[in-house]
């Protein structure tokens, strides 16, 4: 009865092993036959096997400042959260000499990423004065009709950054006169904070006349997507953008909403402008004193979760210019991936090698668990290069070589932890199972310190060593599942077979002649039943088996008697 319930529970983890690699094969093979994003059957290759696309920021500083070298790291920093948020893995982000910054990109990257690194202007909040539908014009100017100079001065001095005051004829002219769909600004243009902007919305269809800044982007603490909940807690299908303001944004937004609140729209608005176009121009609907804003509208899932990654990651302490983009080549290479797949199968059959040497037939688990290892670990990062736009570099690479012999270790110790409980006097079958009980908390630990080195080097490094870390963290976690559902399983069906029953030398389970318990000084405990010739062969295995102390011990005694 045994017996059974030993060999349903095998058949058990091996059929929920074939669920999982059927299931991850499924969900792969559907995104691929629907056309999903990043769908493929081979892994993304990162910036050094693939190449990529590069493009070089350049601050726009007034004429003859220069960016600071902490302004450059904050932008550095805020252009890689950007990235990150777009799904794109292993990219750089670094600054070249002491003004530029580089961004290399993997591979081709979407429009969407692109306008997250290209829209490096400051992210500003400023009250809407007027606004209306798109006309052409033939002209841009600051004349009237006779060339006379139009005033750029008010006449009155504005009391808020919403008075009417600010449309000057000069202002008023150039909002005239503006065509969204044509070119307006000039590439990297910095505006004034303390002055009135004329500008269009990102898509080109709707023209403003904006007072003074008010509220910077970098007042943002944080910026989230989200369904709208009613007043009873429940949600509803209308997606909005969720703001929340640190302290000085609080207190700016506070008073800006006080005010448009009681106006009268469009300047009940305000607009969000990035690189100078207006990302957004909600109205007020009441005064917003805690800093937690929210904006509703016409919102999907995807257009939501876009503005609130400009909204989070917009506020550059400086504005850039693309100065060039380009395509580059792959640092390291088709030859140096090569490199790495014919390191890794040389070192794959030098384990095949040791392991049928060592431990003969149960070689064949061995190298059935390793088949099966690189099975699931194709099929994750095919998943996670759909799901997170996860890039193969050849420090994952490295990592995937490395882990062969985390998962051979994982074999080593059960297979060992069987030979010492056949030595004890155990039968095959009971040796399995009691073997298993001591290795799986040896493999236990020897994964759980593994897998915490390799958290800590993926949050306490950056670049190609986090490419390492993930994937030696990711194989960890896999031997634990193919060590449960694959090895123990195979290693419980194989020991009740004919072959391995036997324990022969080909078995991997012959250990020598002896099968009694080791008891000290060179001794082992045997039952009655054993022959002589089995007792006498004993001396070689004990020699194995004695401690320092006990062969001190016996040569002390030797030399007694003689």
């Amino acid at each position: 009865m045994a017996e059974n319930n030993v060999r349903r529970s095998a058949g058990r983890r091996l059929l929920w092993l074939l669920v999982i690699i059927l299931g991850l094969t499924g969900i792969v093979g559907w995104a691929n036959i629907s056309d999903q994003p990043n769908a493929e059957w081979s892994p993304k290759l990162a910036l050094d096997l693939e190449g990529g696309t590069e493009i070089i920021l350049a601050p726009s500083v007034a004429d003859g400042d220069r960016a600071t070298e902490e302004q450059l790291q904050q932008a550095v920093e805020i252009i890689r959260q950007r990235v990150d948020a777009s799904g794109v893995a292993e990219a750089r982000v670094a600054t070249q000499g002491s003004q530029n910054i580089v961004v290399s990109i993997p591979g081709t990257p979407d429009a969407n990423t692109l306008q997250l690194i290209r829209a490096s202007a400051k992210l500003e909040f400023r009250p809407v004065l007027t606004t209306s539908a798109s006309t052409t014009s033939e002209e841009v100017g600051g004349v009237d009709e006779e060339g006379q100079q139009l005033e750029e001065t008010p006449a009155v001095e504005p009391e808020n950054a919403s008075d009417p005051s600010w449309i000057t004829p000069a202002i008023q002219n150039e909002f005239d006169n503006l065509d969204c769909s044509q070119e307006f600004r000039e590439p990297g243009q910095v505006d004034d904070p303390n002055l009135p902007l004329v500008t269009c919305d990102t898509s080109l269809t709707q023209k403003y006349i904006l007072g003074p800044v008010e509220v910077e982007g970098a007042s943002i603490a944080d910026a989230t997507s989200g369904t709208v909940t009613t007043s009873t807690g429940a949600s509803t299908n209308e997606w909005a953008v969720n703001i929340e303001f640190d302290d000085v944004g609080t207190e700016n937004f506070s008073q800006v909403t006080s005010r448009l609140f009681g106006l009268t729209e469009p300047r009940n608005q305000f607009a969000i402008t990035l690189d100078g176009f207006i990302i957004t121009a909600p109205r007020v609907n009441d005064v917003i004193p805690n800093g937690q804003a929210q904006i509703t509208g016409n919102f999907t899932q995807d257009s939501s979760q876009i503005l609130a990654d400009q909204l989070k990651y917009g506020a550059l302490p400086i504005g850039f210019e693309v100065q060039s983009q380009e395509n580059i080549s792959a640092t390291l290479g088709t030859e140096s991936l090569n490199s790495g797949l014919i390191a890794g199968l040389i070192g794959l059959i030098l384990v095949v090698v040791y392991m049928t040497f060592q431990y003969r037939g149960l070689a064949i688990v061995t190298l059935g668990s390793l088949v099966v290892a690189g099975i699931l670990v194709y099929l994750v990062i095919l998943y996670l290069a759909w799901r997170q736009g996860y890039r193969l570099s050849l420090a994952g690479v490295a990592g995937l070589i490395v882990a062969i012999g985390i998962t051979s270790d994982s074999f080593i110790v059960y297979f060992e932890r069987i030979r010492d409980e056949i030595r004890d006097g155990r039968t095959l079958e009971n040796a399995v199972e009691a073997g298993w009980q001591r290795a799986f908390r040896t493999i236990l630990i020897s994964d759980a310190v593994t897998l915490t080195a390799a958290v800590v080097l993926y949050w306490l490094t950056a670049s190609s060593v986090r490419g390492f870390a993930f994937t030696l963290g990711l194989v960890t976690l896999l031997d634990l599942l193919i060590v449960l559902l694959f090895t123990h399983p195979m290693v419980q069906t194989l020991a009740r077979t004919k072959f391995f029953k036997s324990g022969g030398p080909w078995s991997g389970f012959e250990v020598g002649k002896v099968a009694a318990s080791y008891v000290g000084r060179g001794q082992f405990r045997v039952s009655e039943g054993q022959a002589r010739g089995k007792i006498e062969s004993s001396g070689k295995e004990a020699a194995k088996r004695q401690t320092i102390a006990e062969r001190k011990a016996q040569e002390i005694r030797e030399r007694g008697e003689s």
